[in-house]
């Protein structure tokens, strides 16, 4: 009877030593590299087309005008600010998958200051009272799963997702409630005429100053959680609940803290959609940036100021993927296709940050 041996598998997975950071943008560098040729490839055998057109054609998409670099930009802010609102929680490891309807109701609060109040206060006591309720409301919203979490342990992700289409069925009846003419159901531009509760322009450009706000929270939230108690007790809470409560830190506490924050961070976004870019609020105000948010925050490993880049990355995947989708007249799903697949080697490229492939050497018979 002959001896069976053990065959070891010609590949495994080993988790690798902590890389550098510039190692780590290598290898995200090296998987879009990876995927513009493998989307090239999928354009030349689905269209036609000459890929190099293509991308040209999404960076036209993107930065061709002053007019698209400011959309860009502002664009840019806004998902940065609600990825901003949803770290401080993803850190603690407290999954608020409910940014999209926080956003809601942060423009909710402003447009029920800008509809009852417009024309009753200036400006400059408007726009800070805009700002306050929009943050309270925001909190408050975010608050309800926390609280739940903290004293009953309930499932964040599902009551967070849940609260999404609560807040979006809320939005939808004060759209009725508030809408012009009557009984259309959108609101219509808000203040139309007199602009009461409208963020100004900065240096005559309409972006400028939400993109200036965002810049003032990506620093903020930076040193929040870098070299702030709080961002150290989030940071504890995250690793592990009981470590974090031997060494006497108040698990709950810093959960219904945490949340208050990224609410009224989602109220800032909240208060940037309606009162400094759409002036008007539909349920589609916050258009999925709750979700995308996710992505940027887990791409750039929670740190705020990888997040720019992040952001500016998806945002210039999306305005690209849309002019693409005009000239060369194709169906608006082979621009998500294209986009998608850069996004998914992107995220691919975590799994070869954080493990590497061991080939082992085949045995000899003796």
């Amino acid at each position: 009877m002959s001896n069976v041996k053990n065959k070891e598998p010609l590949v495994h997975i080993v988790k690798r030593d902590t890389l550098s950071t510039l190692q780590s943008w290598l290898i995200r560098i090296a998987s879009v590299a990876v995927a513009l040729v493998f989307c090239a490839v999928i354009i030349v055998l689905l269209t036609g087309i000459n890929p190099l057109d293509v991308y040209v054609t999404m960076i036209r998409g993107a930065v061709g005008s002053s007019r698209r670099v400011w959309s860009l930009l502002q664009n840019v802010a806004m998902l940065l600010c609600v990825s901003l609102a949803v770290t401080p929680a993803f850190r603690m490891k407290f999954w608020n998958i409910g940014a999209e309807g926080q956003v809601l109701i942060g423009g909710l609060a402003t447009t029920a200051v800008m509809i009852l109040f417009g024309s009753k206060l200036p400006t400059a006591a408007l726009i800070p009272i805009i700002f306050i309720a929009s943050m309270i409301a925001g909190a408050i919203w975010a608050v309800i799963p926390a609280v739940f979490k903290a004293i009953w342990n309930t499932n964040e992700t599902l009551f967070t997702l849940m609260m999404n289409y609560i807040a979006i069925q809320i939005v939808s009846y004060f759209a009725y409630v508030w809408s012009v003419p009557k009984g259309s159901g959108a609101i219509g531009v808000i203040n139309g005429t007199t602009h009461a509760g409208w963020l100004p322009d900065l240096l005559g450009q309409k972006y400028l100053i939400n993109v200036l706000i965002v810049a003032a929270l990506t620093v903020f939230i930076y040193i929040y959680l870098k070299y702030s108690k709080h961002g150290y007790e989030i940071s504890v809470v995250g690793e592990s609940e009981n470590t974090a409560k031997y060494i006497g830190i108040n698990v709950k506490k810093v959960i219904i803290r945490t949340m208050l924050v990224s609410g009224a961070l989602c109220g800032v976004a909240g208060v940037l959609l309606v009162s400094g870019t759409d002036h008007t609020l539909t349920k589609d105000t916050a258009a999925g940036r709750g979700f995308t948010a996710i992505i940027v925050s887990w791409l750039a490993k929670f740190n705020p100021l990888y997040m720019v880049l992040t952001s500016l990355l998806i945002v210039f995947l999306q305005k690209g993927a849309i002019e693409i989708a005009s000239k060369f007249e194709l169906n608006d799903s082979f621009s998500d296709i294209i986009t998608g697949i850069i996004i998914f080697f992107i995220i691919g490229s975590e799994f070869f940050i954080n493990y590497k492939l061991k080939f082992n050497k085949k045995e000899e018979n003796a």
